[in-house]
C-alpha cells in the first residue's frame, strides 16, 4: 500500500495521544516522562502488511511463470496464497505446484483454497489429481463423480483434464469406466464422444472402442460415426472406416468437418478422385475448393479439375487474393498457361498469395521460352523480399532451378553461392546446392555442404540419407555412408528414398543379397525411374538379367528422360 495513505489512516490515532497527554499535566514529572518516552508503544496501530506481500508474492510468481521457472512460481504463489484470503490466488498456486509436480506445496495450497471457497467446481478437480498421485482412487472418484454430476456435462472437461494429468494412465482408464455410465454421460453424443477420446488417450483401447460403438448405436449421428472411424484407422482397419464415413455423410452430407475428415482418409487410401468428389458436396469455402484441387491434381483427373475451375470462375466477384491464385493454379494444371498468368497477375500485391503468384508467373515466363524474362522477373522478386527469409530463399532456389534446368548448372551454383551470402547457413540453399554440385560431380563442394548442413541440423534424415548415398556412390567411405544411411533410417523407417539409399551402399560393400532385399523393398514402396535403375543393375550383376531388363522398362514407363536410368541401360548393356 503507497505510504501517504498509511500516513493519513494514523492521523487520527496521533491526535487522540496528543489529547490523552494534555489531560495528564498534573500527573508527576517521572511519569510525564515515561508516558512521552513511549505512548505508541502502549497503542494498537493496525499494521496491513499480510496483503501486501500476497501481493508481492503473486507478482514474483507471475515473473517467475513467464521466465519458465516453476519451482520459484511454485514457492512465491504459495506464499501468497497463505498470506491472502482471495481464493483465486490459492487456486492459481495449487494449478501451478501441480504443473510442478510438487505435491506438497500443492497439498498445502489446495487447504488453502478448500478454506476459502469450499464449493468451487476446479477445487474438486485438482483434489482428484491429487488424490490420484496419492494412490486414493476412492476419494479421486467421489470428487470426480461430483464433476460428472454438473448439468449441461459441464464437468466432463475438468474430468478430462484431472484423468490426463495423472501419471497413472492404468488408474486413470480404471477410473473413466467407472464414471463413463449412461446416466452420467448423458443425452448429448458430444459427451460420449469426448469420453471414448479420453479412454483412447488413456491406452485403453476397449473402452474407447465400446463408449464409440455404444454412442453410434444411440444416437445415429455424424460425429459418433465419424469418431468410430477414426478408431478403425487406428486399428489398421481403413476399409472398415471408409463405410462408417461413407454412413455418417448419409446422414449429415453437409457437415463440411465430416466430409474434410473422410477426404483425408480417402487420400490415405489412394483414392484422391473421390476424396475430391466427397469435398464437392455440401457448402464450399476457401478451403474446400483448395482442398479439391489438391485431391483432383494428385489423382491427375482433368475432369474433376475442369468443373472446380469453373465453378470457381463463375462465383461473384470481388475475387479474394485465394481464389485468384487457386485459379491461377487451376489453369496451370489445364495447361491453359496465358489464363494462369492472368489470375496470378490479378493477386493484390499485400495478399499472403502474392509472391508465389508471382514465383509462378515467372515459371510460366520460362515454360513459354521467355527465360529471359523469366529471370529478370525472378530478380526483382528478390529485391522486392528484402529481409523476409522464406520468400528470399524460394526466389533464389527457382533462380538456380531455371538455369539449372537449361543446363546452366555452375551458373545454378552461383545463385546458391548469392542467396547463402544474403541467407548465411540457410539449410535450404545448402541442401539444394549439395545436390546441383552433386549432379555436376563437384563431390567435394556436395559433401562439404552436406556435413555442414549435418552441423546445423544433426537429426536431419534427408541430408543423413543425401550425404550417405553420396559418399557410397562417389567415395571410399562405404561403412561412413551405411552408417549414415542407418540412423536415417531410424529417423524414417518407411521412407523408399532411404531404403533405396541403404540398399546401394549394401551393393557398393559387395553385400549383393542385402542389397537385392532393400532394393525390391523399396521399388513395391516407391516404383521409379531412379530405384528401378538401381534394382536392375544389382540384379544383373547377380546374374538375373531378364529380370533386370524388365524392371529397367518398367522405370522408362514412369520417366523415359531419368538420367540415372538411361546412363545405367547404356553402361551395362555396351
Amino acid at each position: 500500500m503507497p505510504m501517504t495513505s498509511i500516513l493519513y489512516r494514523h492521523l487520527p490515532i496521533l491526535g487522540l495521544g496528543a489529547a490523552m497527554l494534555a489531560g495528564c499535566a498534573s500527573m508527576s514529572a517521572p511519569h510525564r516522562e515515561a508516558t512521552r518516552a513511549q505512548p505508541l508503544q502502549r497503542m494498537n496501530v493496525p499494521q496491513e502488511k499480510r496483503e501486501h506481500d500476497a501481493l508481492a508474492h503473486t507478482l514474483a510468481g507471475e515473473f517467475a511463470l513467464n521466465n519458465g521457472d516453476l519451482e520459484a512460481a511454485t514457492d512465491e504463489f504459495g506464499k501468497a496464497a497463505q498470506e491472502s484470503n482471495d481464493a483465486d490466488i490459492a487456486a492459481q498456486a495449487t494449478r501451478v505446484a501441480i504443473a510442478a509436480k510438487q505435491w506438497k506445496p500443492a497439498q498445502a495450497a489446495l487447504d488453502r483454497w478448500q478454506k476459502l471457497r469450499a464449493d468451487d467446481p476446479a477445487l474438486w478437480q485438482a483434489r482428484a489429481v491429487l488424490a490420484l498421485h496419492d494412490g486414493n482412487s476412492d476419494a479421486a472418484y467421489a470428487d470426480l463423480l461430483r464433476l460428472a454430476q454438473q448439468p449441461e456435462a459441464k464437468g466432463w472437461r475438468p474430468i478430462t483434464q484431472a484423468l490426463l494429468d495423472s501419471g497413472d494412465k492404468k488408474a486413470a482408464a480404471d477410473l473413466l469406466q467407472r464414471l463413463a455410465t449412461p446416466e452420467l454421460l448423458g443425452a448429448k453424443s458430444e459427451t460420449w464422444v469426448v469420453a471414448s477420446q479420453l479412454a483412447d488417450r488413456l491406452e485403453a483401447r476397449a473402452l474407447a472402442q465400446m463408449l464409440a460403438e455404444a454412442a453410434m448405436q444411440k444416437f445415429h449421428s455424424a460425429d459418433t460415426y465419424a469418431w468410430a472411424a477414426q478408431l478403425k484407422v487406428k486399428a489398421g482397419d481403413k476399409i472398415g472406416a471408409r463405410a462408417l464415413f461413407a454412413n455418417a455423410l448419409k446422414r449429415d452430407s453437409k457437415d463440411t468437418r465430416l466430409r474434410v475428415a473422410y477426404a483425408a482418409l480417402l487420400g490415405e487410401l489412394g483414392d484422391n478422385a473421390e476424396a475430391a468428389r466427397v469435398l464437392a458436396q455440401g457448402t464450399q469455402d476457401d478451403y474446400t475448393y483448395a482442398a479439391r484441387a489438391a485431391y483432383a491434381a494428385r489423382a491427375n483427373d482433368k475432369k474433376l479439375m475442369e468443373p472446380l475451375y469453373n465453378e470457381l470462375k463463375a462465383l461473384k466477384s470481388p475475387r479474394t487474393g485465394p481464389r485468384l491464385n487457386l485459379l491461377g493454379e487451376l489453369a496451370e494444371l489445364l495447361e491453359r498457361k496465358s489464363e494462369a498468368q492472368t489470375w496470378y497477375a490479378q493477386v493484390p500485391d499485400d495478399d499472403d498469395h502474392w509472391f508465389d503468384a508471382q514465383l509462378r508467373s515467372a515459371l510460366l515466363l520460362d515454360s513459354s521460352g521467355k527465360t529471359k524474362e523469366a529471370l529478370e522477373a525472378v530478380h526483382r522478386l528478390q529485391a522486392r523480399a528484402g529481409d523476409a527469409t522464406k520468400e528470399l530463399g524460394d526466389a533464389y532456389m527457382l533462380e538456380a532451378e531455371i538455369l539449372n534446368k537449361h543446363q546452366r548448372g555452375e551458373e545454378g551454383v552461383a545463385v546458391y553461392a548469392r542467396g547463402l551470402k544474403a541467407l548465411p547457413d540457410d539449410t535450404r540453399l545448402l541442401y539444394a546446392r549439395a545436390l546441383l554440385n552433386g549432379d555436376l560431380e563437384h563431390i567435394d563442394a556436395s559433401v562439404s555442404d552436406l556435413r555442414h548442413l549435418l552441423e546445423l541440423k544433426p537429426n536431419d534424415a534427408d541430408a543423413m540419407n543425401a550425404l550417405g548415398y553420396t559418399l557410397a556412390d562417389r567415395t571410399d567411405k562405404k561403412d561412413e555412408a551405411l552408417s549414415l544411411i542407418e540412423k536415417a533410417l531410424k529417423l524414417k523407417p518407411d521412407e523408399p528414398a532411404i531404403i533405396d539409399s541403404r540398399g546401394w551402399a549394401q551393393y557398393r560393400l559387395g553385400h549383393i543379397d542385402d542389397a537385392v532385399k532393400d532394393l525390391r523393398t523399396a521399388y513395391s514402396k516407391q516404383p521409379d525411374a531412379e530405384i528401378a535403375a538401381h534394382l536392375g543393375e544389382v540384379l544383373w550383376v547377380s546374374g538375373q538379367k531378364d529380370e533386370a531388363k524388365k524392371v529397367w522398362e518398367q522405370g522408362r514407363k514412369k520417366d523415359a528422360k531419368n538420367k540415372v536410368l538411361l546412363e545405367t541401360i547404356k553402361r551395362l548393356s555396351s
